[in-house]
């Protein structure tokens, strides 16, 4: 199983990125998926997740009304669209998969991609 994260770069305060995130060696619509983020000297954190079909999102508070996450089982992908970026956001963003029906237990990890916002 592979998740692969791609789209991270530097971006100026207000500014917008958009991660993508493709998966292989799974059945991508057996997996709910969220996005994780480690800022440097922090523990990680709960972004965004959306559920198997993509009915349903979930956000952490302090990017609520800014992201938007979003998924095309065809494609195999699931994407992060960061909008009003804020040097806050600065971190490595990670992409996890959860088999439906393990909770909160994410099966797969992906390597990360750096998101860098400067003000």
């Amino acid at each position: 199983v592979q998740l692969q994260a791609s789209g991270g770069g530097l971006v100026q305060a207000g500014g917008s990125l958009r991660l993508s995130c493709r998966a292989s060696g799974l059945t991508f619509s057996d997996y709910n998926m969220g996005w994780f983020r480690q800022a440097p000297e922090k523990e990680r954190e709960f972004v965004a997740g959306i559920n198997w079909s993509g009915g349903s999102t979930y956000y952490t508070e302090s990017v609520r009304d800014r992201f938007t996450t979003s998924r095309d089982n065809a494609k195999n992908t699931v994407y992060l669209q960061m909008n009003s970026l804020k040097p806050e956001d600065t971190a490595v963003y990670y992409c996890a998969a959860a088999r439906v029906g393990n909770g909160e237990r994410y099966d797969y990890w992906g390597r990360g991609t750096q998101v860098t916002v400067s003000s």
